[in-house]
C-alpha cells in the first residue's frame, strides 16, 4: 500500500510552492488521509497577516483538495483512465474552526460521497496537532484530460 501512496505524490500536478502534500496515510476506494506542515517559509505568510502571521483559509481548502479529493481521484482512475492526470476543482463549501499557524502540521481525511459521471465528492476534514477541528467541509471535482 505505501508504494500506492508514493506512485500517487509522484502524479500529483503540483510542485513547491503550492504542493500541500507531506504524506499520504491511508487510501483507498472510501477515502484518503494525509498530512502537512505548514512550515514557516511558506511564501503567503509574509502578508497575511503583517506581524501575525495565519494560514489563508483558500490555502487550507487547497491542502485538504489535494489530500483529500485529487489524491483520491488519482487513486480512483489510476487503472480506468490513465488519460485523465487530473482532478479539478468544482465546488467547495468549507467551514473553518481553527486557525493554523507557522510552524503546524495538519492532518486531512476524505470520505467518498460519491464517484459518477466523471465527478468525485468528498466530505473531507481537517484537524490540527491536538486533534481539534481546523475545517470542515465538502470539496468536488472533475476529471481533466490534459490538452
Amino acid at each position: 500500500m505505501e508504494k500506492q501512496h508514493k506512485n500517487i505524490l509522484e502524479l500529483l500536478p503540483y510542485s513547491k510552492p503550492f504542493l500541500f502534500v507531506d504524506e499520504i496515510l491511508k487510501l483507498d476506494e472510501n477515502g484518503c488521509e494525509g498530512h502537512y506542515t505548514f512550515t514557516e517559509k511558506e511564501f503567503f505568510y509574509k502578508g497575511h497577516f503583517i506581524g501575525n502571521p495565519v494560514t489563508p483559509g483558500v490555502i487550507l481548502t487547497e491542502c485538504m483538495a489535494q489530500i483529500g479529493l485529487v489524491c483520491l481521484g488519482l487513486f480512483l482512475i489510476a487503472e480506468e483512465k490513465p488519460e485523465h492526470k487530473a482532478i479539478a476543482l468544482t465546488a467547495t463549501e468549507i467551514e473553518y474552526y481553527k486557525p493554523v499557524f507557522p510552524g503546524e502540521k495538519v492532518w486531512v481525511r476524505s470520505e467518498k460521497i460519491y464517484f459518477r459521471f466523471q465527478k468525485l465528492k468528498c466530505k473531507v476534514r481537517m484537524t490540527n496537532q491536538k486533534g481539534e477541528l481546523v475545517a470542515l467541509g465538502t470539496i468536488s471535482g472533475m476529471l481533466t484530460t490534459p490538452s
